[in-house]
């Protein structure tokens, strides 16, 4: 069930009624009907899919079970390295396993040795990457005693099952959002407001922004070969903010989707693009699978406790597997090994923890130095971009090297001023609210009713009347 489709505006309400007005009283009675409409909302696409999301929880449920038993730590430790190897064989088969073996027959094409062709075409399960890794980091948890093993198989299926969050994220840890199916919520008004300002926000970013720089972008890219070297810049900047107001957009429903229900989901945006380095933009962009990748990977291999050559080793190592998590194709893998690159730099300069207070903290704008690193990051992101929505590498090579022709320096084509001016709002809106959890959160308070709901019919006006035709999301993909 997609969030921008008239099923989910009348899912919403209904459940919001039954949940608060009818199961109130027993929190059992509200986390089993949590899983029962998660498992409704997932079972929207194909009900199939049903059946591997309930192997994963039933499977991690009973793991977290066996590790707390058993006092040996050899027999822990195979446990959980059993649970571990079983999901990432799940999701390695359904996401990677034609990938690598189309690769594997290419590579020995190219040596003069044909193979027949062996693979399996399944279809990718929606969400699989993202309910996975929660699933893993709730058996390593356990594992790691920062929690012990829940024996409430509803509050646990409800935490892997929790339908804003269940197919594009945020990327939930057992320690934040277990507990919130363990006690009682009351409903509260000041959360539902901020909510439903977060799920506004995110519909404007989603509808207006993304939907209509995806139209463009796809005619861009489609036909790349023919458009100047000014038009294939306008579409890697018009994809830059498609994909923020796509993902970010999609965090933002969720997030403010679970406030509704008294949950609350850990921010997975935080301006990215006002980032000064490229560090600073992997603490801000999908937060939650970075940190994913820092708890579980990096700090294990030894993080920045080992000499610098492993550092950098280490890093390498997370942008990979970021890229690969991203999808099965060797695009996002270079895009991983691009991030990488431009990592090392500040590894090896030691500036990589620079800066990490809010930009132009107090100040209405930035210095000039300022502005002048969050442009040139953002230069860096826009052609790190260009790989990631790239069908392949050799598309992403005339992509990048047409741009730098006399072309560059024309009019470009496709230039729509409405796109230019709604992204141009986004960003002013942002800016001010830069340390904030989410660019529309103000006070109810703050101002007259009058003037609070002026910018909501605002922006429920542009969604209507300037948002494009329904797009999926494209993190569903991944």
């Amino acid at each position: 069930m997609l969030f921008n489709s008239i099923e989910f505006l009348l899912f919403l309400p209904i459940v919001f009624i039954l949940y608060w007005y009818f199961l109130n009283k027993k929190l059992q009675l509200q986390n089993l009907f949590i899983v029962i409409v998660s498992y409704i909302f997932y079972g929207w696409w194909d009900w199939t899919f049903l059946l591997l999301i309930f192997f994963t929880s039933i499977c991690s449920y009973f793991s977290g079970l066996l590790i707390d038993r058993y006092a040996k730590i050899s027999i822990k430790r195979g446990i959980c390295a059993g649970n571990i190897i079983l999901n990432l064989s799940i999701l390695g088969v359904y996401k990677y396993y034609d990938f690598f073996v189309d690769s594997f027959i290419l590579a020995f094409h190219h040596l003069g040795i044909h193979l027949s062709e062996q693979t399996l075409g399944l279809v990718l399960p929606v969400g699989i990457s993202f309910y996975t890794f929660q699933a893993l980091s709730y058996t390593i948890d356990v594992f790691r005693k920062k929690l012990s093993a829940t024996t409430d198989i509803i509050s646990f299926f409800a935490y892997i099952s929790f339908f804003p969050q269940l197919v594009a994220g945020p990327i939930e840890r057992a320690t934040n959002l277990l507990p919130q199916f363990n006690k009682k919520r009351i409903f509260q008004y000041d959360l539902a407001v901020d909510g439903m300002q977060q799920i506004l926000w995110g519909f404007f970013k989603k509808i207006v922004i993304a939907d209509n720089c995806a139209k463009y972008v796809n005619i861009i890219f489609q036909d790349y070969q023919s458009q100047s070297g000014a038009t294939l810049l306008l579409g890697a900047i018009f994809f830059t903010f498609q994909i923020y107001g796509d993902f970010s957009g999609y965090s933002d429903i969720a997030v403010g989707t679970a406030k509704l229900f008294g949950i609350r989901l850990m921010q997975n945006f935080r301006t990215p693009y006002f980032s000064r380095d490229i560090a600073e933009f992997w603490r801000k962009w999908h937060i939650s699978l970075t940190t994913w990748f820092r708890d579980y990977v990096y700090i294990p291999l030894g993080g920045s406790r080992v000499g610098q050559w492993k550092i950098i080793r280490n890093t390498f190592i997370i942008f990979l597997l970021s890229g690969l998590w991203h999808g099965a194709n060797w695009t996002f893998v270079m895009w991983g090994m691009y991030h990488a690159l431009l990592f090392v730099p500040l590894l090896l300069l030691r500036k990589n923890r620079k800066n990490i207070d809010v930009i132009a903290q107090n100040r209405i704008f930035p210095t000039f130095i300022e502005f002048s690193q969050m442009l040139l990051t953002f230069i860096l992101v826009v052609f790190g971009w260009i790989i990631f929505r790239a069908e392949n590498i050799s598309q992403a090579y005339y992509y990048i090297q047409k741009i730098f022709t006399k072309s560059l320096f024309k009019m470009p084509d496709n230039l729509n001023v409405i796109i230019i001016l709604m992204i141009v709002l986004m960003l002013i809106v942002e800016w001010i609210n830069r340390n904030k959890e989410f660019g529309l959160q103000i006070a109810p308070q703050r101002w007259p009713a009058l003037v609070n709901y002026s910018i909501y019919f605002a922006l429920c006006f542009l969604i209507y009347f300037c948002g494009s035709p329904q797009e999926t999301f494209i993190y569903f993909q991944f």
